[in-house]
């Protein structure tokens, strides 16, 4: 696998195999979700599971790896299965194309042909992403949660931290007192400390909620999701 040569400069052929037969998963292929995927399977994971209902559509464009022209329209695990494969053709990569909603976590990880090593979170529904921490905590799978970075223009103000120790992030608060309501104290996430700005407002754009959707930059979900790919693989590596 000469595609991972400059990695093991680093990490040596004992990083290299731990890695490689690591198996993550991976719920959300967006903006943070489909950086975070690409770089784990560039940095040698050799298995991916990925999660997601969604299909490219043309408002992805400005910030997920997986979105263009050509690709509107498609499935997302699809189209990122489609490119992990071109990028490291060994690896296993399980696309999975469904809703991630509470009720649905157990048999989610029911099907998957392997226990993850390790659950990415990268998805936006605050009710998915406790399921998912609370399904951790009970098999004792590590976890690393995205919080929120839409309304963001500053990706350097990026820190992952346990969820007690973070501060300003609306999404965190609400995370914290909801895990501390099922006896969840620990929480790793990615968080900032950045005041979100209001978006412009637009009556086309609204989501079910009535709330408009938030806006994003090329330069801030992507750089979300490779810090995220970082702190798992260093985890991985430490073990």
């Amino acid at each position: 696998m000469e595609q991972f040569s400059r990695t093991r400069r680093l990490i040596g052929d004992a990083g290299i195999s731990r890695l490689w037969d690591s198996k993550i998963v991976v719920f959300g292929v967006g903006g943070v979700g489909s950086h975070c995927i690409e770089a784990l399977c560039r940095g040698g994971v050799g298995t991916l599971a990925i999660v997601d209902s969604d299909r490219v559509a043309v408002s992805n464009i400005n910030r997920q790896s997986i979105a263009s022209f050509s690709t509107v329209g498609r499935p997302k695990v699809m189209v990122m299965q489609e490119k992990l494969t071109d990028i490291s053709p060994e690896a296993a990569v399980i696309p999975i194309e469904s809703f991630v909603l509470p009720e649905h976590v157990d048999a989610l990880f029911a099907s998957l042909p392997f226990t993850p090593d390790y659950i990415v979170d990268a998805i936006d529904t605050v009710s998915a992403k406790l399921a998912l921490a609370v399904y951790a905590k009970e098999h004792a799978i590590p976890i690393i949660s995205s919080m929120g970075t839409g309304n963001k223009l500053h990706a350097e103000l990026f820190e992952i931290a346990d969820i007690r120790e973070t501060s300003v992030c609306p999404l965190c608060r609400v995370m914290r007192k909801e895990l501390k309501a099922r006896g969840i104290e620990h929480l790793k996430v990615l968080y900032s400390k950045e005041i979100p700005l209001k978006p412009a407002d637009d009556e086309n754009d609204l989501r079910s909620t009535g709330r408009p959707t938030p806006g994003s930059v090329s330069f801030v979900p992507p750089v979300a999701g490779l810090l995220i790919a970082g702190e798992v693989i260093r985890d991985l590596l430490e073990r």
